[in-house]
């Protein structure tokens, strides 16, 4: 509290006074990645999320889902690094399991989309299918491709919507065999 004071120019009585706890601090880092600086709103009030329900094939809701998801992961990734390093401290670890709980639950719900709309890969439940997303639009996937490896940002979104696809939706038939079905 007291670097992070000096580094905001206030009396760490201030920090104190507006969070009260390093756990409040911690969460209020959260939602200010999650929702967001400018006009902050959570992720199904954005309209990214609209549009990933309004998308009329899977392909296209995931690519409105890379895209949103990841300018989140973006601002995530360093919080949670610092956060899962700090794991020895039960407040830090506490917060981090609520915001993965709250993870895991919207994630939950864009899968129950994906698979009513437009159904999941055969074999593939909506349980795996959650874990899956967790896995690979998750903030440490995004922090290892863009801030280790270089990626710019938007081959990270163009490979996460194609990774996406390919892992959750059902195969794509030929169109003859497709028509011959309809």
């Amino acid at each position: 509290m007291i670097d992070i004071a000096a580094e905001a120019g206030v009396a760490v009585q201030t920090v104190y006074f507006t969070f009260h706890t390093k756990a409040e601090l911690l969460q209020a880092c959260y939602e200010l990645a999650v929702l967001g600086e400018d006009g902050p709103r959570p992720p199904p009030a954005q309209a990214w999320y609209a549009a990933m329900l309004e998308a009329s094939d899977g392909q296209s809701a995931l690519r409105w889902f890379a895209e949103g998801n990841s300018a989140i992961a973006a601002r995530v990734a360093l919080l949670e690094d610092v956060v899962r390093s700090a794991a020895h401290e039960p407040d830090a670890a506490q917060v981090r399991a609520h915001n993965e709980r709250l993870r895991r639950d919207g994630y939950t719900r864009v899968v129950g989309h994906l698979a009513g709309r437009f159904g999941l890969r055969t074999g593939l439940d909506q349980a795996s299918a959650v874990d899956i997303l967790l896995t690979l639009a998750g903030p440490a996937t995004y922090r290892c491709l863009v801030a280790d490896y270089g990626w710019p940002h938007d081959r990270f979104v163009e490979w996460l919507a194609a990774t996406l696809s390919q892992q959750l939706l059902p195969a794509a038939q030929p169109a003859k065999q497709a028509a011959q079905n309809g």
